[in-house]
């Protein structure tokens, strides 16, 4: 019997989502460089629901699919993913389609969708989010390339991707190997032609940099301003994920929290090295938001305290150079200020996605994409690193109005803001005055109501820019100038809590 679809790649990632497709009944042959590999992966797994099919060779691989052959690429991005692309298509023949799952760069799917498609080939970058458990039971997809590739693609794209309730927008939980979540609305759409996939990707991973900074500064503001401890402090990211902060980066960053070094038996976040590395995702995405003429300076702001972080020595030597304020605070009002916080940190995360968002518009324009925001939003709801509640009325701030301008002039989002600014202001005065830097939480577009850089307010070039956050004067080039031989280089990151 030959298989529905195969999958080269035997890592973690690519393991992981071939069993979730057998899973789903679906036969899957699998193929790795290194033999052995993939023997133990189909010796270890001998009765999922869809026959796993190991096979030894290139050749062996491409007869054993059914035509339209259908393979999934999981290794990793550039020129690994060339050189596979490369075998394959001397094995495949016209009307095959060949699907890139990694973190490429979007102008490099838009290169290889037209030298496969000289050869006769189809070809598919799909973006998958949710890390390894993602992969197992459930990521969200976003693949873009040819329609009918897509239509191929579709039956096992949607059934392997994860499922939210179709009225609350909440993320089905509960799968189990062999048995995964059954009924509920599929996090995955067909975003557009080309790389319009993997650029969905691409900006959604720098959301989720955003993000993540976003909460180490929440962290080091409570920590630092009211001296809580990290089991507190995660009691309190605990309490915030029942209500409109509810997301998986508050759910996990709550338990890291609480989590204890078993060697020492003080809290884990304190043993683990303050430094960190990045994909380069982050860095393509800031490097894109300026090529377009797009502030987004959150998403650039946390890219940058990777930067910092990696340079630990110098850290450590100018703390010893140049001292700073007193951080702690005098008889602090510990739940009034941890409310103003909360409220700092949601309305940071709003012009955060609201930049993510702004950069798609004009990255379809530049690319002559259609791009469905609310759809887009939609399948961010569940599978993916940045799932979170507040997406679903993302999702309906665009259902109302697909040509919605800027989230923050949809009527949910502007009320939020305007109510808790004041509190997000007196947060942002507070650091400042306590010598505790909170780069993402003060930097925002020039689209919204949040407080700007003193220079930002008086100098001549901000005051030019238009209601739209772009600069009328900035000069736009494809994003082909990214220097992608500095990609490799490890620039850090922003606290302990993104271990």
């Amino acid at each position: 019997m030959q298989s529905d679809i195969g999958l080269i790649g035997l890592a973690v990632m690519g393991q992981n989502l071939a069993l979730n497709i057998a899973d789903h009944g679906f036969a899957i042959s699998v193929y790795n460089r290194t033999t052995a590999k993939t023997d133990e992966f189909v010796k270890e797994n001998p009765k999922t629901p869809g026959k796993l099919t190991g096979c030894p060779t290139m050749k062996d691989f491409a007869a054993s699919l059914k035509k339209p052959r259908k393979a999934v690429i999981l290794v990793k991005a550039g020129g690994p993913t060339d050189a596979v692309i490369n075998e394959l298509a001397a094995v495949f023949e016209p009307g095959d389609i060949i699907i890139d799952g990694g973190n490429a760069l979007w102008t490099d799917t838009i290169r290889r969708e037209r030298e496969l498609k000289a050869k006769g080939l189809r070809f598919i970058g799909s973006g998958v989010s949710g890390g390894e458990e993602g992969a197992r039971f459930g990521p969200s997809l976003m693949p873009g390339g040819d329609a009918a590739a897509w239509a191929e693609l579709k039956p096992i794209w949607e059934a392997v991707a994860s499922k939210v309730d179709a009225v609350t927008g909440v993320e089905l939980t509960g799968a189990t190997p062999g048995k995964p979540i059954k009924g509920g609305v599929p996090c995955v759409a067909h975003i557009g032609p080309d790389g319009a996939g993997h650029y969905v990707k691409m900006v959604h991973n720098g959301i989720e940099y955003g993000d993540m900074q976003m909460i180490c500064e929440a962290y080091d503001l409570m920590r630092g301003l009211l001296g809580m401890t990290p089991d507190e402090i995660g009691s309190t990211f605990e309490e915030w994920n029942k209500g409109d902060l509810n997301s998986f980066l508050i759910e996990i960053t709550a338990k890291v929290l609480k989590q204890k070094d078993p060697e020492t038996g003080v809290p884990l976040v304190d043993v683990i090295l303050d430094t960190a590395g990045q994909k380069g995702t982050g860095k393509w995405t800031s490097a894109n938001a300026l090529d377009m003429g797009v502030a987004a300076p959150t998403i650039a702001e946390a890219v940058f305290a990777r930067c910092l972080s990696a340079v630990k020595d110098e850290r450590v030597a100018a703390a010893k150079a140049l001292r700073g304020p007193k951080r702690a605070m005098t008889n602090p009002d510990k739940a009034k200020i941890i409310e103003q916080i909360r409220d700092a940190l949601y309305c940071s995360k709003i012009c955060s996605y609201s930049q993510g968002f702004q950069l798609m518009r004009e990255a379809q324009n530049e690319y002559k994409w259609k791009l469905n925001f609310g759809e887009i939003a939609q399948i961010w709801r569940g599978g993916c690193i940045i799932r979170a509640r507040f997406l679903q009325k993302i999702t309906e701030a665009f259902g109302k109005k697909p040509r919605l301008a800027n989230l923050l002039l949809d009527p949910y989002f502007k009320k939020t803001v305007k109510k808790a600014q004041k509190n997000w202001r007196k947060v942002i005065a507070l650091a400042v005055k306590h010598g505790i830097p909170v780069p993402t939480c003060s930097r925002v577009s020039a689209t919204s109501s949040a407080p700007t850089p003193t220079s930002a307010r008086t100098s001549p070039a901000a005051s030019s820019s238009t209601s739209t956050g772009r600069i009328p004067s900035a000069r736009r080039s494809r994003p082909e100038v990214l220097d992608r031989k500095q990609e490799g280089r490890p620039p850090g990151r922003p606290s302990s809590l993104c271990a």
